[in-house]
């Protein structure tokens, strides 16, 4: 009796911390009053900013794979923890600092901080390691700071343009580069921040998570494809850039506007589809499946 007593006074207060359908309808509605500027925000910036267009499927995503999970879920015991009080906390703080100092990423990605709290408050960190996956995806939803987005998109387009200029020279194509600029003899092409790289790779990236997801059950893999979208996005954009120049050179300078440019850009995203998935299938052939279960 001594022994059982302190088992019961934890499952009573499991009991009385775990959330009933009404509860959970009042948080969200709390967190939908707080976070609408925040999302509102968010959502207009998804739809006007072809930089991050992607993030329209990442909720869907995340909400699908809690859907494929919901039996491993339900099998799981509820352990409710206070450590989940400092997430909520900590996540609040960040909203209030983002909204003082007008900082959006702080304030939407508090809102993923707070989501955190909530889930190791009323079920425990083993629902949150279950939900790790669907969780940490969110994180592709939320746009880059410009400070951040200008440090990754310089560095590409100067990448873009010498990979380009080394390699037009091998086609017969005489080029003279002056930084993100590749002066042809018809004419200069400028690789401008919409022509870094940055859009088709922050897609990619965000396809191979859900690529992996659904076509791979090996952590390793899906990390290893998650990896090598980087490189593969990279390579694609420089082809593209290879490709404007040769289009300019050898057929008409003025095709190189308009609709074939953006042909390209949805071409050459394709053709890292078709990277990524041959990649997959390289790695099927040289480390089978079956290899790693037995």
């Amino acid at each position: 009796m001594l022994q059982s007593e302190p088992f019961t006074g934890r499952a009573s207060v499991a009991e009385a911390v775990r959330p009933s359908w009404w509860k959970v309808a009042v948080i969200a509605a709390l967190l939908l009053w707080l976070y609408s500027p925040t999302l509102i925000h968010l959502v207009a910036q998804w739809w006007s900013d072809p930089n991050f267009s992607h993030g329209f499927f990442v909720p869907l995503f995340s909400a699908f794979v809690i859907w494929q999970e919901r039996s491993r879920l339900s099998a799981l015991s509820p352990h409710p923890s206070w450590w989940g009080l400092l997430f909520l906390a900590f996540g609040l703080c960040m909203l209030i600092v983002g909204q003082m100092g007008a900082e959006l990423f702080f304030s939407r990605l508090s809102l993923l901080i707070v989501l955190a709290g909530l889930i190791v408050l009323f079920f425990g960190w083993n629902f949150f390691r279950a939900l790790l996956l669907p969780w940490a995806f969110l994180l592709l939803m939320i746009p880059i700071p410009a400070i951040v987005f200008n440090q990754i998109t310089f560095p590409l387009q100067i990448l873009a343009s010498k990979v380009a200029s080394t390699t037009l020279p091998w086609m017969g194509v005489p080029v003279l580069r002056e930084g993100n600029v590749i002066v042809l003899p018809a004419m200069a092409l400028e690789v401008a921040e919409a022509c870094s790289g940055i859009r088709s790779l922050m897609s990619l990236t965000t396809l191979t998570v859900i690529y992996g997801y659904l076509m791979e059950r090996r952590v390793g893999v899906r990390v290893l494809l998650a990896v090598a979208s980087v490189p593969i996005a990279v390579a694609a954009n420089s082809l593209r850039i290879v490709g404007t120049g040769l289009l300019v050179q050898y057929w008409d300078p003025l095709k190189a506007q308009g609709f074939f440019h953006e042909f390209s850009g949805w071409l050459i995203f394709v053709v890292s589809l078709v990277m990524l998935y041959l990649l997959h299938r390289a790695v099927r052939i040289f480390w089978p499946e079956e290899a790693t279960q037995s």
